[in-house]
C-alpha cells in the first residue's frame, strides 16, 4: 500500500510540473476512490447468513419421565443397588423434567441398542428436521451445495451424509462431510467448517445437521463416572441452513459475526475429562471426570481471551487489561471479568447439565435470566448434545426476545476438550408466532425447576 501511495504521489508531482490540464481536485478524488476500492476488496470477507433452522420435536409417546427410569433400573437387573441409588440421585438433581424423550428402542425392556435401531433413531430425527426445513422454504434438495453432519458416537457406513443424500435426492456433485467423535461442541465445529467452505465456494447454500444417537450408547456397567451419561443425554437434533448468496441476505434470520474455536487437548486432564472407554468388565461408556467443570472453566477462559477483543467495547478491554497488569505487578488475586452483557443481548450456553450452566453463569457473572433459555432447554429436552444450542435459540425466538440488531452468543463444550463460540447478529424482524418446538407451550415457561425432583 505504501508503494502504491508513493507511486500516486510521484504522479501528482509530475502533473504539477507539466501543468497537466487534468484538474487537481478530479485527480485527487480519483486517487482516493482507487485507494478505498483497494482497501475494500483487500479486507472484504464473505458473509455467512443463517437463513433458518429446525429442531426435532419428539412425539409425546417418547417422553421418558423419572418413573420410567426407576422402572427400568429395577427391571433390567443390570445395575447393583449402589449404582441404582447413584443414578436416581443424579437424575433427581439433573434439572431435566418429565418431557425429555428417549428413542423408542430404549423404552423396551431390555433396551435394544442394536445397529438397526440406532440407524432407526438417526433417520427419525434427521429425516424429520431436514424435511421440515426444506419444505418450510420450498427448497429443492438439488439446490444444496454443501452438506455437513455431526454425530459423535454413531458413525455408520455409508455415512450419515450419504444417508441424507440418498433419502432426499441431493445432486451428485454436492460437497459432503460427516464428523464423528467430536463431542457436544461438534455443532459449532460444523458451522466453522461450512464458514471456511463458503469462502471457497461462492454463491452456495449449505445444510448442517447436528445430533447425537442415544440408542447405541447406554452404559451397562457400574462405574459411577460412566453412569452419569445414561441420565443426561436425550433424543434431539437440528438442521441449519446457511448461505453466502447475496439474494439470501434479505430472508436470512442471522449473520455470523465471530467464531472462535479452542482445543485444550494438549493437557492430559482436559483430554481425559470426557472419555469413551471400556471398564474392567469390558463394558464401553463415556466417562465424565470430576475435573470436568474446572477443565470447562479453563477452556472458556482461553476462548474468551481470543473472542473478547473482537466483541467487547474498548472500555471493557481496558479494564480487563489493567487488572491483568495489576495482578502481575502487585500480585492482585482477582482479575476483572469483562461485562459481556455490553457485547451481547442473549446467551445460549450448552445445556450439558445443571452444573455446567451454573458454572458458566458464575464465571461470566451472568444473571439467572441470561441462562434461562439453557435451563429451560435442559428441563424440557435434556442434554441433546450438539443440537442443544439451537433449541435454546428456538426458545428465545418463541418468547419474542430476539430483535433486529441483537447479538446472540452461543457457547459450546465438548470432548477433547473443546470450547467453541459463535456470535450471530439478528438481521431480520422475527415473528415469534412462527412454529417451532416451543410454540405450543411457550406461554408456560419459564418454570420453577426444583433443586431436587421428587420420586
Amino acid at each position: 500500500m505504501a508503494a502504491m501511495l508513493f507511486r500516486y504521489s510521484s504522479l501528482t508531482n509530475l502533473f504539477i510540473i507539466r501543468e497537466s490540464p487534468i484538474p487537481m481536485t478530479h485527480f485527487l478524488a480519483t486517487t482516493a476512490l482507487i485507494i478505498i476500492a483497494i482497501i475494500y476488496f483487500t479486507f472484504k470477507s464473505n458473509s455467512v447468513y443463517l437463513v433458518d433452522f429446525s429442531c426435532y420435536l419428539p412425539p409425546e409417546y417418547l417422553r421418558a419421565p423419572h418413573s420410567h427410569f426407576h422402572e427400568h433400573f429395577d427391571a433390567v437387573g443390570i445395575f447393583d443397588s449402589e449404582s441404582k441409588d447413584f443414578l436416581i440421585k443424579v437424575m433427581e438433581r439433573s434439572g431435566i423434567g418429565v418431557e425429555a424423550s428417549e428413542p423408542l428402542s430404549l423404552h423396551e425392556i431390555p433396551a435394544d441398542s442394536s445397529y438397526s435401531r440406532s440407524l432407526e433413531e438417526t433417520k427419525e430425527v434427521l429425516f424429520t428436521v431436514v424435511k421440515e426445513l426444506l419444505s418450510k422454504h420450498n427448497i429443492n434438495p438439488k439446490s444444496i451445495d454443501i452438506l455437513v453432519s455431526n454425530c459423535s458416537l454413531f458413525c455408520p457406513t455409508p455415512s450419515i451424509t450419504s444417508l441424507i443424500v440418498n433419502e432426499f435426492g441431493f445432486r451428485s456433485n454436492i460437497k459432503t462431510v460427516s464428523l464423528g467423535g467430536m463431542g457436544c461442541s461438534a455443532g459449532m465445529l460444523s458451522i466453522s467448517l461450512v464458514k471456511d467452505l463458503l469462502k471457497v465456494h461462492k454463491n452456495s447454500v449449505a445444510l448442517v445437521l447436528s445430533m447425537e444417537a442415544v440408542t447405541p450408547n447406554g452404559y451397562i456397567g457400574n462405574v459411577k463416572s460412566m453412569l452419569i451419561a445414561n441420565v443426561l443425554f436425550r433424543m434431539g437434533g437440528a438442521a441449519v441452513l446457511l448461505s453466502n448468496r447475496k439474494q439470501d441476505k434479505h430472508k436470512a434470520k442471522y449473520k455470523l459475526q465471530n467464531l472462535v474455536r479452542t482445543h485444550m487437548g494438549s493437557n492430559d486432564k482436559a483430554y481425559h475429562s470426557v472419555f469413551q472407554k471400556p471398564d474392567d468388565a469390558g463394558h464401553v461408556g463415556v466417562s465424565l471426570s470430576r475435573a470436568l467443570l474446572h477443565v470447562a472453566a479453563n477452556a472458556l477462559r482461553t476462548n474468551i481471551s481470543e473472542l473478547g477483543p473482537q466483541v467487547l467495547p474498548y472500555s471493557e478491554q481496558l479494564r480487563y487489561g489493567w487488572s491483568v497488569i495489576r495482578q502481575k505487578i502487585w500480585e492482585q488475586k482477582e482479575v476483572y471479568v469483562p461485562n459481556f452483557k455490553r457485547a451481547f443481548e442473549h446467551f445460549c450456553i450448552h445445556a450439558g447439565g445443571k452444573a455446567v450452566i451454573d458454572g458458566i453463569e458464575e464465571n461470566l457473572w451472568l444473571g439467572k435470566e441470561d441462562g434461562e433459555a439453557s435451563r429451560m432447554t435442559l428441563y424440557r429436552f435434556g442434554n441433546t448434545s450438539s443440537s442443544s444450542l439451537w433449541y435454546e435459540l428456538c426458545y428465545l425466538e418463541a418468547k419474542g426476545r430476539v430483535k433486529k440488531g441483537d447479538r446472540v452468543w452461543q457457547i459450546a463444550f465438548g470432548s477433547g476438550f473443546k470450547c467453541n463460540s459463535a456470535v450471530w447478529k439478528c438481521i431480520s424482524d422475527l415473528d415469534p408466532t412462527v412454529r417451532n418446538p416451543w410454540s405450543d407451550i411457550i406461554h408456560l415457561y419459564p418454570v420453577q425447576i426444583p433443586e431436587v425432583f421428587d420420586h
